[in-house]
């Protein structure tokens, strides 16, 4: 496969209450076509600001990121991002339908919006739920809606930040199978932040882990698991729990030793 994302000693500082602070240095990462790639790190390693620097929200202080070999200086088009907040993505006073719509409405035709919309909510499930208000919604169908929005725009590359971070764990586990779904259907490239180890082994075809202080990438792990995958017969085989295991010794954690942070 060819790279749709590329970063090339890449490299993060950003104001402090003390001076410029390290964030990322000599990152080194590339994302192929239709892969998910999960990145995870503890609390501060830089996961979300390495997110926001592959979607050019962020510019970088050095190295450079590559979108379809196109050097990134803004938002590449046909890059979206997902973060956690859905309470605050959502227009309240917008249906589901208005709010799905709103990244496609200057873009397209009515009909042509109204296909798209109705084809995104189909894929998230919620196409019953199109003329209700988002918080007449629970915090997992906000969510859906939020991706949803997305889906409309037909990205070529998903950028999610932690987005099932905020959800109950029956929750969190419908949305993960659905996300699997939705990219077996539309093959979307997909960069997925999370401090979950047990979700980033379930869904990812790689993961990466950041470590140290400025991060780094501490490891690079191809998750070989057979697809589809399901939420107990995967997590119980025997290759699952020696992935897992890996990212816990990556992320610091050993046998018996209690988890921190």
């Amino acid at each position: 496969m060819s790279p749709t994302i590329t970063c090339a000693d890449l490299s993060v500082t950003l104001p402090g209450a003390a001076g410029p602070v390290d964030i990322l240095r000599g990152v080194e990462l590339s994302v192929d076509n239709a892969e998910l790639v999960s990145v995870l790190g503890t609390s501060g390693s830089g996961k979300t600001t390495l997110l926001r620097v592959l979607g050019g929200l962020l510019p970088a202080t050095g190295g450079e990121v590559r979108c379809d070999d196109t050097v990134v200086t803004g938002p590449p088009e046909g890059v979206v991002t997902v973060f956690q907040d859905y309470a605050h993505s959502l227009l309240p006073w917008r249906t589901v339908r208005r709010n799905v719509a709103l990244g496609i409405e200057a873009s397209l035709s009515r009909s042509e919006r109204d296909d798209r919309v109705d084809e995104a909510l189909t894929m998230v499930g919620l196409l019953d739920r199109s003329a209700e208000y988002p918080w007449r919604l629970s915090g997992g169908m906000q969510q859906r809606v939020q991706i949803a929005r997305a889906l409309a725009m037909r990205p070529r590359v998903l950028l999610m930040d932690e987005p099932f971070g905020a959800l109950d764990a029956m929750t969190k586990a419908s949305l993960q199978d659905q996300l699997q779904q939705v990219q077996e259907l539309t093959g979307t490239t997909i960069v997925f932040v999370t401090h979950d180890v047990e979700e980033a082994v379930y869904l990812s075809d790689r993961l990466v882990v950041l470590r140290g202080s400025p991060a780094n990438i501490g490891l690079s792990l191809d998750i070989p698991l057979p697809r589809p995958r399901h939420q107990i017969t995967t997590k119980e085989r025997s290759d699952y729990l020696e992935l897992r295991h890996r990212v816990y010794e990556a992320l610091g954690h050993t046998v018996g030793e209690p988890a921190r942070g």
